[in-house]
C-alpha cells in the first residue's frame, strides 16, 4: 500500500510538472513561429575566407587524420586513464596504443600541412595539440618507470625475505669456512663463552687441544668430513641475484628519490585532468578545420565554447554519478559514510556544480561585448550580461545553501542550551531529519532551466540561428526538470543505503545535458554564418547530435564497466592463495 502511494504521489508530481513545463515549450514554438521566416541567403563567396572543410587537396589525409585522433582521444585515451585508475597491470599496453594511433595521426596532419597552404595562420589547435602530446608522451615515460622500476623492486623484496629464511656461507672455500669458525670460535657470545665457566674449559679447550698440533689443512678436511656425515638431506637451491640493466637501476634509483612522490602526484593530476584537456585539442581542431572564431569572433566563440563545453561535461559527469562515480562522497544520490574525525571535508556534488556557475558568472561577464567591433552595448549584450550575474548570482546562493556551517548558523534558535538537561522526547525531536543526509539544492537546475527558457527566446539575426539556440534550450530546460523530479524522488524516498540509487531521472537530464552543451558550442554567430555558407540544415545536424549523444553515453558507460573488471581483476591478483 505504501508503495503504491508513493507511485500515485509521484506520478501526480511528474503530471503536474509536465503541466508546468509544456505551455513554456508551446509558447517557445509560437514565439519562433514567424522567426523561421527570417532571411537565411547565405553570405556572399566573396566574403567568406576559404577553410581547410572545403579545400579540395589531399582530402583523403584530413579525413584519415580525423579518423586516427578520434580513436585516439575519444575511444582509447579513455579506456588508458580509467585502466591507470584502477592501477591495472594492462595501463602500459593501453597508453602505447594510444601513443602509437595519436602518433601516426600526427604523421598524416604534418603532411598534410605540408602539403597544403596554411589557411588559418597562427590557429592554437597545433600548438594545443604538441603541447598535450607531449604531456601524455611525460606520463607514459613515468609509467614504464612505475613498472620497470616496481617490478625489479618487488623481486628484491622477494629475494630478501627468502634470504632471511637461509642465509648460506659467503664461499665455499675451505679457508673462508676456517675463518667464519675462528670468527665464531673467538667471537662467541653465547652461554658458556666466559674464559671461567667449566663449559669453557671442559669442551672447547679439549677440542681445541685436539687439533692443536695438528696443520689448517687436516683440521678443514675433518670439518669437511664431519658436514658430510651430518647433512642427510638434498642441497637446498639458493635464489641466484641477475644483473640488473643500467635503466633498471636508474628506474630504481628514481623510484627511491624524493623527487618521485612530486613526479608520482603529477602522474595522478595527468590522469583526472587529461580527458578534459583532450576535449579541448578536439575541440579546437575542430575551429581550425572550419577556419571559426577570426580576429574578434574569438570572444563570442569562446564563450559558447566554454558554456557548452561545461554543460556537456556536467552530462557526463551526471551520467558517472548515475553509474556509481564518487560514491565514496555521497555524489551517486546515496548516503554518504560516516564522517571520521581527522578526515578531511569533501563537498557535495550541488557545491561543486555551484561553484561552477558562479565562477563562469565572475569570469565571463563581458565576454561576449568583447567582440563588438563598435563599442555600442546592443540588447543583445544586455542579455548576455544578465545571463552571467544570474548565474553569479545564484550560484553563490547555491553555495550558501550548501555549506554546513551556514546550515549550523541557521540552526541556532532551534537548538537547546547545554545547560538544560532535555528529555527523551526533546533529544528525539532534535535529531536533524533523513534529508540532512543528501543535498536537495534545486538552485543549480533552477539556472540552467530560466538559461534554457531564455535562450529557447534568443532573438537571432537569421531563422537558423534562432532555431539552433531554440534546440539547445530546450534539452536544457528538460533536464533542469529531470533534475528537480530527481529531487523531488529523494525528498520523498530518502536513500539508506551506500550504494548508488539510479533515479531513472538523471538519465534524462544527463542526456538533455550532453546534447545540450553540444548544440550550445555551435550555436555561436561565427559556427552559424558557417552553417548559412556550406547549406548545412540545422535539423539534419540536431538529429546526428542527439545519436552521437546515444554513443557518448553507451561508450562512457562501457568504460566505468571496464574500470570495475579491472579493479576486480586486480584484487583477485593480489588476494593470498590460501584464504
Amino acid at each position: 500500500m505504501k508503495s503504491a502511494a508513493f507511485g500515485s504521489r509521484l506520478a501526480g508530481i511528474a503530471v503536474l510538472g509536465l503541466s508546468f513545463a509544456l505551455p513554456v515549450i508551446a509558447a517557445n514554438g509560437r514565439r519562433h513561429g514567424g522567426g523561421m521566416e527570417m532571411d537565411d541567403a547565405p553570405p556572399d563567396d566573396t566574403e567568406y575566407p576559404p577553410t581547410y572543410f572545403a579545400h579540395p587537396e589531399h582530402r583523403q589525409l584530413m579525413f584519415a587524420h580525423i579518423a586516427l585522433m578520434t580513436l585516439a582521444w575519444v575511444i582509447f585515451l579513455p579506456v588508458a586513464v580509467f585502466l591507470s585508475l584502477a592501477r591495472s597491470r594492462y595501463v602500459l599496453p593501453s597508453q602505447f596504443v594510444f601513443l602509437g594511433t595519436n602518433a601516426l595521426g600526427l604523421i598524416l596532419g604534418t603532411i598534410y600541412n605540408a602539403s597544403t597552404p596554411d589557411l588559418f595562420p597562427n590557429n592554437a589547435h597545433h600548438r594545443i595539440g604538441w603541447v598535450i602530446t607531449w604531456v601524455v608522451s611525460a606520463q607514459v615515460v613515468v609509467s614504464l618507470l612505475r613498472r620497470v622500476g616496481g617490478a625489479f623492486k618487488g623481486s628484491d623484496s622477494e629475494l630478501a625475505e627468502e634470504r632471511r629464511s637461509f642465509i648460506p656461507l659467503a664461499t665455499d672455500a675451505p679457508e673462508a669456512r676456517s675463518n667464519y669458525y675462528g670468527e665464531r670460535l673467538s667471537n662467541d657470545s653465547g652461554q658458556g663463552s666466559e674464559p671461567t665457566t667449566e663449559s669453557l674449559r671442559s669442551n672447547s679447550i679439549s677440542t681445541l687441544g685436539d687439533h692443536e698440533h695438528q696443520p689448517m689443512s687436516t683440521f678443514n678436511k675433518e670439518l669437511d668430513e664431519e658436514e658430510e656425515d651430518d647433512f642427510d638431506g638434498p642441497i637446498m637451491p639458493m635464489p641466484e641475484v641477475k644483473p640488473q640493466s643500467k635503466t633498471t637501476l636508474m628506474a630504481i634509483k628514481v623510484l627511491s628519490s624524493k623527487v618521485w612522490k612530486y613526479i608520482d602526484f603529477g602522474y595522478k593530476a595527468v590522469d583526472r585532468i587529461i580527458l578534459p584537456f583532450g576535449f579541448i585539442a578536439y575541440t579546437s581542431g575542430i575551429a581550425t578545420y572550419g577556419r571559426l572564431f577570426e580576429g574578434p569572433a574569438i570572444f563570442s566563440g569562446l564563450a559558447h565554447w566554454i558554456k557548452g563545453g561545461i554543460f556537456f561535461w556536467m552530462g557526463l559527469l551526471t551520467l558517472g554519478r548515475w553509474a556509481g562515480s564518487f560514491y565514496e562522497s555521497g555524489w551517486s544520490w546515496n548516503l554518504r559514510r560516516q564522517r571520521k574525525a581527522g578526515q578531511r571535508w569533501v563537498p557535495s556534488a550541488e557545491f561543486v556544480e555551484c561553484g561552477l556557475i558562479t565562477f563562469y558568472g565572475a569570469t565571463n561577464i563581458f565576454l561576449e561585448h568583447l567582440g563588438s567591433q563598435d563599442g555600442v552595448w546592443k540588447p543583445s549584450d544586455l542579455e548576455h550580461l544578465s545571463i552571467t550575474v544570474l548565474f553569479l548570482g545564484g550560484g553563490s546562493a547555491g553555495l550558501l545553501v550548501e555549506s554546513t556551517r551556514m546550515r549550523d548558523l541557521l540552526n541556532t534558535m532551534v537548538t537547546i542550551p547545554s545547560q538544560v538537561e532535555p528529555s527523551d522526547e526533546e533529544r528525539a525531536a532534535l535529531e536533524p531529519p533523513a534529508t540532512y543526509e543528501f543535498s536537495s539544492n534545486p538552485l543549480p537546475a533552477l539556472i540552467i532551466l530560466f538559461l534554457g527558457i531564455m535562450m529557447g527566446g534568443h532573438t537571432q539575426t537569421s531563422a537558423t540561428g534562432t532555431m539552433v539556440h531554440k534546440q539547445w534550450g530546450d534539452l536544457l530546460f528538460g533536464a533542469a526538470c529531470a533534475r528537480m523530479l530527481t529531487y523531488v524522488i529523494m525528498w520523498l524516498k530518502p536513500p539508506k543505503s551506500i550504494h548508488p540509487s539510479r533515479p531513472p531521472t538523471e538519465l534524462l537530464a544527463s542526456f538533455g545535458l550532453i546534447a545540450g552543451g553540444i548544440i550550445f558550442m555551435y550555436s555561436s554567430a561565427d559556427t552559424v554564418k558557417g552553417m548559412l555558407h556550406y547549406r548545412i540544415d540545422a535539423m539534419p545536424l540536431y538529429t546526428m547530435v542527439l545519436g552521437a549523444t546515444g554513443l557518448f553515453m553507451a561508450w562512457e558507460l562501457l568504460v566505468l564497466a571496464l574500470k570495475g573488471w579491472a579493479i576486480r581483476k586486480e584484487r583477485k591478483s593480489r588476494a593470498p592463495a590460501f584464504a
